[in-house]
């Protein structure tokens, strides 16, 4: 177009040579007929506009100019009513050709020229596959993850193996094999996940912990038993410091020896090597669990002092886990003879041990899949812990 359209009715170009002045005079005599005899010269007029337009928006420009309502082909159909039937129906003919071609025609640029812009788009954002990534997309581990490898580090050096068991458990395995009474608060659904039961008949939960793996494992094996279960549990329950979904590691202990000495050593080691603090104070503290007897609380050392929390030495303590020998009923329910074997458990929130030892403030960022957040306290990958090569680095 060499002209700016001036609302589809007229402009500089040759495209506007017929105005609305043209389109009342032929209103007013048989001009009109004139004009629908030259309908092949106005298409060619328009095709070669079409031609020329060299952008989307040049062609849409030219299709309001044409087929607006203010368009050319628009105003001189609007004349065919001063013409007699016959006149009218040859020139509507023609008027209706001429803006079905026109129209296609614009269409066919618009598609050609978006497809040519596409075209040019994807070769200038092309990507080169066979270049080095960039250092920023790098994958990292999870805490959650590193956490786990951790603990399972110690532990295994310990002597313990890694045991692992389903997420949907049985009323039995979850709560009536470990002397959970059926009044417990645990059992009731505002803190568990029930499912519909079984073809049996069974009531059926999302586990609450890992226990369940500890009472199949007694079920399935002969003492002595030296296992840890690391896996995800299920409450609900949803806060800052609370998750629906989240992750315990328990450990398991049973033979004809053990007792809250072995029970106290074992987990005054665990928190000194994971924590990374030698001299750290680990004190025990009597408590309550269904499934333990006697039961422990253990706190560790920390202190506040300057608004600054820093786990060691200290004047306050912070309770990070529970453990006791494990009580001679769940043996029992594990088949397990209680005049033979004893031994201890221990379970802790592997979320809450992460939080404190890496300094991270909130549990709900673990589960927002926010790459900021990963980069900020994920691990690299190829740095695995271990005993030898350092939990603490």
């Amino acid at each position: 177009m060499q002209g700016k359209v001036k609302r589809g009715l007229s402009c500089d170009g040759p495209l506007c040579a017929f105005g609305p002045g043209d389109v009342a005079r032929v209103r007013q005599g048989g001009k009109l007929v004139d004009e629908m005899q030259d309908a092949e010269s106005l298409k060619l007029e328009l095709i070669g506009a079409v031609e020329n337009a060299s952008t989307v928006d040049a062609l849409e420009e030219l299709r309001v100019s044409a087929l607006g309502r203010k368009g050319r082909i628009t105003e001189m159909m609007k004349g065919l009513g001063a013409l007699d039937p016959d006149q009218r129906r040859e020139a509507g003919q023609a008027l209706n050709r001429l803006k079905d071609e026109v129209a296609t025609a614009i269409d066919t640029a618009k598609t050609s020229m978006g497809d040519a812009e596409l075209e040019a788009r994807l070769l200038q954002e092309r990507v080169d596959v066979t270049l080095p990534p960039r250092p920023e997309s790098r994958g990292s581990i999870h805490p959650i993850t590193q956490t786990i490898d951790e603990l399972t580090a110690i532990f295994c050096e310990m002597g313990f193996t890694v045991a692992e068991g389903p997420h949907i458990e049985s009323d039995f395995y979850n709560f009536t094999a470990l002397n959970i009474p059926p009044e417990h608060p645990a059992r009731q659904e505002q803190d568990t996940f029930y499912l519909p039961p079984d073809e049996s008949g069974t009531p059926r939960v999302l586990r609450t912990h890992t226990s369940p793996v500890q009472i199949r494992t007694m079920q399935t094996t002969t003492p002595p038993i030296r296992i840890i279960v690391p896996g995800r549990t299920f409450r609900s329950d949803h806060d800052a410091t609370h998750s629906p979904m989240f992750h315990q590691v328990e450990g398991l202990v049973i033979d004809k020896a053990t007792h809250m000495g072995h029970l106290k050593g074992c987990l005054i080691d665990f928190c000194r090597a994971f924590f990374g603090v030698d001299d750290l104070p680990v004190r025990f503290r009597p408590s309550y669990f269904p499934f333990t007897e006697p039961s422990a609380e253990v706190d560790i050392g920390c202190t506040r002092a300057g608004g600054e929390f820093r786990i060691g030495k200290g004047d306050d303590w912070l309770e990070i886990l529970g453990s006791g020998m494990v009580h001679p009923k769940v043996l029992e329910n594990c088949g397990i003879d209680p005049n033979e074997y004893q031994g201890f458990a221990f379970g802790m929130g592997i979320e809450r041990i992460a939080m404190l030892k890496y300094g991270i403030p909130d549990l709900r960022p673990f589960y927002d899949t926010d790459i900021r957040w990963l980069r900020h306290y994920g691990f690299v990958p190829l740095d695995v812990p271990t005993i030898a090569g350092g939990i603490n680095r």
